[in-house]
């Protein structure tokens, strides 16, 4: 089987490569710039992950020769010289990105690459592919996480993810996020995920009795043993049932770990079934629940005082279900003319739509003292001032006029090095680390960015030089658009006259 992921990327994308390979252009050094333009979820934050992924792309990137016969059956019927030049790819350029497990923000660089257009061009679509869907699922995981505060989360989602890939990174975009297990076997083993699970419906469908089938299962698990209750009748079988193997579990120096609920009313069964299990005198017996959770329903159980301590959360996580797409881009922002980088805009009628030209950096600025975040700054990469600690200008892009100045701050480069001259320079750390530099991300921003509801916006601020590149690039293109207009207008004249 064919392992290369060569052709991971849109057909439009190898069209592009061939038309500059074709006009000689394809050595033409660029910068492009991935970053999404709308917060997911209503949140006040992303959490950036599918660095990883990208990295072990980039490290098996190369077209097979199976990949250049099958290009060689496209009715575009592409030269001979271009699969020749294909089958010789290597990336050989630079890429900077932020780390994994980051609280990010709309409109700020996440992903930087530079190089030859016939390389740059190419990454586009595994790139957002990758980024988009494991940053997303690492939001909507953290949005739980901050609502479930301290109970233990369990991602639960393989079945109904969209294919085996998905299922896989997903459950590692949860963990970094603060879940603290998955029942899929092979995210499990992959990455150092715990692994947790219980039986099935079916388990207690196929004895005679569903007390039978729960005593065959605390003897085969008698030290892993969570009991799902709900099968026949939650409150009049199934916790009677549990609790009568529970005492049998402490007769022989075991105990019953937890029940599981997967249906019916989570919040009154839940606090029903603590006041069963404690006058049974099993209060360390904890109680999970599962059915189609996501931070809203989690919020509400709270809310109704329900007594669960542990969630499984499956289906609404890893398809994120309320907005399944992050809507991620991959934008030009500099390019080679006559030997000399040049920054180049993409003008749309849609002004968010509108790209920041030229090659960018992205700091984080500190409160010196309660080293707490205050913004984002997105500067060009030519600038210095904030290397140098020089007084910045902070304002609202949409609004200039709101703005503040900041002498004495802190300040974290975000876009870190991850491949130089085509050499892999960034040393991957272990999920671990991720999962707790994403912790102390928490830590660095005040309460009101973080919450799930209504949160203040925390701002992304850009430099003056980059925002008055920006407005003198569209002015530009206004007075040319206008040349443009008035040359048409008098060859109309002509022909009416």
């Amino acid at each position: 089987m064919n392992s290369s992921m060569a052709l991971h990327t849109d057909k439009y994308q190898i069209n592009m490569m061939y038309a500059h390979w074709k006009q000689g252009t394809h050595n033409q050094n660029t910068v492009f710039e991935a970053f999404f333009r709308k917060m997911p979820f209503g949140n006040g934050y992303a959490v950036f992950a599918g660095l990883e992924r990208i990295v072990e792309y980039m490290e098996k990137l190369h077209f097979s020769d199976e990949d250049i016969d099958y290009l060689r059956e496209q009715e575009e019927q592409y030269d001979e010289g271009f699969l020749e030049e294909l089958r010789r790819f290597q990336f050989s350029g630079q890429m900077d990105a932020v780390k994994e497990g980051t609280l990010v923000f709309a409109n700020e660089p996440l992903i930087r690459v530079e190089g030859r257009v016939f390389e740059t061009q190419l990454l586009e679509t595994a790139i957002l592919n990758f980024m988009n869907f494991q940053t997303l699922i690492a939001t909507k995981a953290s949005r739980i996480k901050q609502v479930a505060k301290d109970d233990i989360l369990m991602e639960f989602g393989t079945r109904r993810a969209q294919e085996a890939d998905a299922a896989l990174w997903g459950a590692r975009a949860a963990y970094i996020a603060g879940f603290h297990a998955t029942s899929n076997m092979l995210a499990g083993r992959r990455f150092g995920i715990p692994t947790k699970g219980t039986h099935a419906h079916a388990w207690v469908q196929s004895f005679a009795s569903e007390l039978d089938a729960f005593e065959r299962f605390a003897e085969v698990l008698p030290d892993q043993v969570t009991l799902l209750v709900d099968t026949y009748d939650t409150l009049h079988s199934g916790i009677p049932n549990a609790i009568t193997v529970a005492h049998e579990l402490k007769s022989k120096g075991k105990r019953l770990s937890a029940i599981r609920l997967d249906s019916g009313d989570l919040a009154y069964l839940s606090i029903e079934a603590r006041k069963m299990l404690d006058e049974a005198g099993l209060h360390d017996v904890q109680i999970v629940a599962s059915n189609d959770l996501d931070e809203n329903t989690i919020a509400d159980l709270k809310m109704q005082g329900a007594k669960v301590t542990s969630w499984g959360v499956g289906t609404q996580l890893i398809t994120a279900s309320d907005q399944p797409s992050l809507g991620g881009v991959y934008k030009l922002v500099e390019r080679e003319i006559e030997g000399r980088m040049e920054p180049t805009i993409k003008i749309s009628a849609n002004p968010e739509k509108v790209t920041y030209p030229g090659k960018k950096d992205v700091y984080r600025i500190i409160h010196p003292k309660k080293k707490r975040a205050i913004a984002d700054y997105i500067s060009l990469s030519s600038e210095d001032d904030v290397e140098h600690k020089r007084r910045i200008k902070l304002f609202d892009p949409l609004h200039p006029y709101m703005h503040k100045y900041v002498d004495h701050y802190l300040a974290e480069r975000l876009l870190e090095p991850i491949y130089r001259a085509g050499e892999l320079v960034y040393d991957r750390p272990a999920l671990e680390e991720i999962r707790n530099f994403h912790q102390e991300q928490l830590s660095m921003f005040w309460p009101e960015y973080l919450r799930k509801r209504n949160p203040e916006p925390y701002h992304v601020d850009y430099s003056t030089k980059a925002w008055e590149l920006k407005r003198d690039l569209i002015e530009e293109h206004v007075e040319q658009k206008s040349k443009w207009r008035s040359m048409w207008q008098d060859s109309d004249d002509s022909h009416e006259s």
